[in-house]
């Protein structure tokens, strides 16, 4: 049954019909061939209890907030001021590229919106200022993809709901990675721009009161973050309440910078539909999909095949990375996770493995998805935003990132109290 649900998934994919769908479909089958109980008896009691959840509630709040940041015009802010404070180093802008992708990780707590943010402020620099599209392009792909580890993200809620693990821990889990991938992002390009200096186009340097009067645009994000985070760690706020604070938040921060108008407003909220409906489809498909499997024994036949194989928890984990890095290729990393979160966490923990700790060496290996051909969503966006030179480009600038989110996965392997010091402090 395996065979036929991996065969299955890929073909209807390749069919470029929507995920959501295909994950229902896949249920469907599942129930006419491999199961003797009429499953999709359940599909409603499936589709409300899995949709039914004041946590899942905080998706919303947290794409509604990147949206007002995003339409609003504070990201072109954000950018000029960090461009300032660190286009001295060897590579110049692309400092800033990473920097911006950093901050509105910490605030959007989406990966596709935050490229498609900096993408949108950042591309026109490159060209006026002479820097090698490959790694000015490749380095806010691989920056977008923070928008998925650091704090509030949206895919760490939604594998906490899943697992039902907590989200708080899961936050603090992937503060350190996430901040450590993007230091070390910067450090690769650092390196890339002292070998190679007209990669890296000008460095430029600005008046230190200049300096100091860019940072009045970047004070409020931090406080917008600090908001969020530590209203929840400080035990006055769930995720879902704090992602409601840091809505009301970024409106202010919108209305003082003057970025507030009725067509922001439109916007904002008919993006955060789109994004909320195209989320929500994908977790309840998953859903009655996961039903489906478990019900028809493919967990059961899963964990007798894993068994059969005699590997050790350290040679589980090595499968289950490379696993994870070929479905990266094909499979859109949302809807890898809920596909395989059922199936492949319960083998892991079973192994002795950390629930909290796996989650984020799995946001890792979904973030190397987002910038690995021919799925990686980020690479697109990023093109999309340059409309000029081709997607080759952004694939070859994006590949030294790509092998530092892989060193950094193996980093977790290994030190697992990378993810896990934080929790553990705290708890």
């Amino acid at each position: 049954m395996i065979g036929y649900v991996s065969v299955g998934l890929l073909g209807l994919l390749a069919l470029s019909i929507p995920v959501g769908i295909v994950l229902f479909l896949l249920g469907f089958g599942i129930d006419i061939f491999f199961s003797s109980f009429p499953l999709t008896r359940g599909l409603g009691n499936m589709v409300w209890s899995s949709s039914n959840s004041a946590t899942l509630i905080a998706i919303p709040f947290f794409v509604l907030l990147g949206e007002i940041l995003v339409r609003s015009g504070v990201a072109t802010r954000t950018y000029a001021a960090l461009d300032r404070w660190v286009s001295w180093l060897p590579g110049g802008l692309v400092h800033a590229n990473i920097a911006t992708a950093t901050m509105f990780s910490a605030t959007s707590g989406s990966s596709v919106a935050t490229a498609a943010t900096v993408a949108t402020v950042a591309m026109p620099q490159a060209e006026k200022l002479g820097y090698d599209p490959k790694l000015f392009s490749g380095a806010i792909a691989a920056g977008g993809t923070l928008g998925i580890m650091i704090p509030p993200s949206i895919n760490l809620i939604v594998y906490g709901f899943l697992t039902q693990s907590s989200i708080p821990q899961l936050f603090l889990a992937g503060l350190i990675p996430g901040l450590a991938l993007a230091v070390a992002f910067m450090a690769v390009t650092a390196i890339i721009c002292l070998i190679r200096p007209d990669l890296g186009g000008i460095r430029r340097t600005f008046p230190f009161p200049e300096m100091l009067r860019a940072l009045r645009d970047l004070i409020p994000i931090l406080i917008l973050f600090g908001m969020i985070v530590g209203s929840i760690y400080g035990g006055w706020a769930t995720p879902t309440e704090a992602a409601a604070v840091g809505v009301a938040g970024a409106f202010v921060i919108a209305l003082a910078f003057g970025g507030v108008s009725w067509s922001m407003l439109t916007q904002s909220l008919t993006g955060t539909v789109k994004i909320t409906c195209m989320i929500m489809l994908i977790v309840i498909g998953a859903s009655f999909l996961n039903f489906t499997l478990a019900s028809a024994g493919l967990g059961r036949e899963l964990t007798e095949f894993m068994t059969g194989l005699g590997l050790t928890p350290f040679k589980t984990i090595l499968v289950v990375v490379v696993l994870y890095i070929v479905l990266g290729f094909f499979i859109e990393t949302l809807s890898l996770m809920v596909v395989t979160i059922p199936i492949i966490v319960p083998l892991v923990v079973a192994q002795g493995y950390d629930v909290i700790w796996f989650g984020i060496l799995m946001i890792v290996l979904i973030e190397m998805a987002l910038i690995t051909p021919p799925v990686g969503l980020n690479l697109y966006v990023v093109q999309g935003a340059r409309k000029s030179g081709s997607l080759n480009e952004v694939m070859l600038g994006a590949l030294p990132y790509c092998i530092t989110m892989l060193a950094m996965a193996f980093l977790l392997i290994a030190f697992p109290s990378i993810a896990l010091f934080l929790p553990n402090a705290l708890q």
